[in-house]
């Protein structure tokens, strides 16, 4: 049973990062799918969205961007196997390939919000880890480590 609860919940995320859009090659290593942004009567490009999903052992984590110009919003859900999820927002901007966002989400019925960088390379995605703050007592990005946290898109777009 718990099993199949698991592969309902991914499955919810490979279906909620799935979409009739068109998808465009950006250079030869990435393809993002694309929807079209119309302002002021004119048609742009700006808009894309990127799904990922990062799994160790029974736990997985799903992220989901949308990017318009260097605005980023999306979701982040983190799901421990047999433990409070945290599921919420993120509401950012992105600059060359990294992304700075706050990850606003509910775990046992608080809310929180908590600095979140990404880097997106190609079709992967790394993100900086969490560490806890002794001071604060609440968690918070360590600046000082790498991107060490792996994403891999959840469906491989084709042109």
């Amino acid at each position: 049973m718990k099993y199949l609860a698991l592969g309902c919940i991914a499955t919810l995320f490979i279906a909620a990062c799935t979409s009739s859009t068109k998808t465009e090659v950006i250079d030869s290593t990435t393809n993002i799918s694309r929807d079209t942004l119309v302002t002021d009567g004119k048609d742009t490009s700006a808009v894309y969205s990127v799904c990922f999903l990062h799994t160790m052992g029974k736990d997985s984590t799903a992220v989901e961007f949308m990017v318009t110009g260097n605005k980023v919003t999306g979701h982040l859900n983190w799901l421990p196997y047999q433990k409070d999820s945290r599921k919420g927002t993120l509401e950012g901007t992105i600059k060359n390939d990294t992304i700075r966002a706050a990850w606003s989400f509910m775990q046992e019925g608080m809310k929180d919000t908590i600095s979140v960088n990404f880097l997106l390379k190609g079709e992967t995605l790394a993100q900086k880890p969490l560490k806890f703050n002794a001071k604060t007592g609440r968690e918070q990005t360590d600046e000082a480590a790498g991107y060490t946290i792996t994403y891999q898109p959840t469906t491989k777009l084709h042109k």
